[in-house]
């Protein structure tokens, strides 16, 4: 299993332990989602989390 892999899971079950549902509970899953994919792929090295926010340079 890849660490970004690993990492969107944690996140999700972390997001399902912590709600107890609902719509702010989906959004909730939904975004520790992301943190924990970003934080595994920066960790390992597939993703470069910087250049999400620097924007297009022409």
């Amino acid at each position: 299993m890849k660490a970004t892999l690993a990492g969107l899971l944690a996140g999700l079950l972390l997001a399902i332990a912590v709600t107890t549902g609902g719509f702010t509970g989906f959004l909730l899953a939904v975004v520790l989602g992301a943190v924990g994919l970003a934080i595994a792929g920066k960790l390992s090295g597939e993703v470069d989390v910087l250049d999400w926010f620097r924007g297009r340079r022409d």
